[in-house]
């Protein structure tokens, strides 16, 4: 079994090989991949070592002790999150030594071809077409709010293989190129001004059957593997105290006493409150992943994200008065990344508004939390057993 002993002794190697001071970023960090410190529970020969997830901290705090780079987690927290766990878990031998590398190293962006206009809290309704020729699958269709596309080289995607079954058992899982003729990103801007979202139009996409992920068919539970850990990535981020929304408002209630009033400290100790307990529970969480893969608490964890950043950058703009009305930029820019704690007052507290949205609903959330975490009666759903090409629309 791995220890820490036996980790430090990697990473020591490592620094020896290649230091940091004198070794490219990208060297560096294939080099930290092949020597499985990438992501130390993954296998071995993956950039892993099949040892305990606990131990990723230890590994981290080394490298940075030594100044060594990152692979810049927020510009590639799809791949990491969302995309690289559904891989590992669901695909060939050849895919996973295919993408993982150069996902982990930021060499290739990753963006989720999920949501459709039509099909979003009722994500298995989609529409987005696959037919199959030979070992060719060709794809048609739109999908919708597409974070990072616009900077992406691949993408997990789900489309219908089967109109004739019912909606959850047509679907099939795909690695799309967004670099293949065909792919037409385009962008939506925001109430932010900025246009971090994109729509993606598929016509007449030539995915190869290589790039299937998981059988055809079983696509949608492939997408459970995704949407559970992309819901623990997006609520359970490590953060320190006061890390995330509430650090901004809690300096400036230090720093600017003239702003403070009984009200608002009743409701920011309240906020402060729930903010720790939810960056604990969050911590709880990530130490129950070492025992396996995510289950339904990570919507839970979301839900919470979502509610209190939203509660949060309301009290900041309140707690700054007219200073919280201005807006630094409403420039229609790209962004690689959403920076909340970087920016002024009134982007947290626009910006915000989406979180509630992304990453699932909180509506269809309350019901995942419902019926997988409470175990109550799930709701009446009369087209679960209908053909999806039957369906009402």
């Amino acid at each position: 079994m791995t220890s820490t002993e036996e980790l430090r002794r990697r990473t020591g190697e490592l620094l020896a090989a290649h230091p940091p001071a004198t070794t490219g970023r990208l060297d560096f960090l294939k080099a930290r991949f092949d020597a499985g410190l990438a992501w130390v529970h993954y296998p071995p020969g993956l950039g892993g070592l099949g040892a305990a997830r606990s131990l990723q901290a230890f590994v981290e705090a080394e490298l940075a002790a030594a100044g060594a780079p990152g692979n810049d987690p927020r510009r590639i927290g799809i791949g990491l999150g969302m995309a690289a766990p559904t891989i590992l878990r669901h695909g060939t031998e050849e895919q996973k030594r295919r993408f993982l590398r150069p996902l982990w190293t930021g060499e290739e962006v990753w963006c989720q071809l999920f949501s459709e206009p039509g099909a979003g809290s009722d994500l298995a309704a989609l529409g987005t077409r696959a037919v199959r020729e030979g070992d060719t699958w060709v794809v048609s269709g739109q999908k919708v709010w597409t974070s990072s596309a616009h900077l992406a080289r691949w993408a997990i995607l789900i489309a219908r293989t089967d109109p004739d079954l019912p909606k959850h058992q047509g679907i099939t899982y795909f690695l799309c190129d967004m670099t293949d003729p065909g792919v037409e990103v385009r962008p939506l801007r925001q109430i932010t001004g900025e246009a971090e979202f994109n729509e993606v139009f598929l016509t007449g996409v030539r995915i190869p059957d290589a790039h299937r992920l998981g059988e055809v068919g079983d696509g949608w539970r492939v997408a459970g593997t995704t949407l559970m850990n992309e819901r623990v990535s997006i609520g359970g981020v490590r953060l320190p105290r006061e890390g995330g929304m509430i650090g901004p408002v809690a300096r400036t209630w230090r720093e600017r006493p003239e702003l403070r009033t009984h009200d608002l400290h009743q409701r920011l100790l309240r906020l402060w409150v729930e903010a720790e307990v939810a960056r604990l529970t969050g911590e709880r969480l990530r130490q129950q992943l070492a025992a396996g893969q995510p289950g339904p608490e990570g919507s839970g964890m979301k839900l919470s994200f979502a509610r209190l950043n939203q509660e949060i950058s309301g009290l900041e703009v309140e707690l700054r008065g007219e200073e919280g009305l201005l807006y630094d930029d409403w420039t229609m820019r790209r962004p690689e990344l959403v920076d909340f704690t970087g920016r002024d007052a009134g982007y947290r507290y626009l910006r915000a508004k989406g979180n509630s949205i992304e990453g699932g609903t909180s509506e269809v959330l309350l019901n995942i939390v419902a019926e997988r975490v409470l175990g109550l009666p799930a709701e009446p759903r009369t087209d679960k057993d209908v053909a999806w090409k039957d369906l009402a629309r």
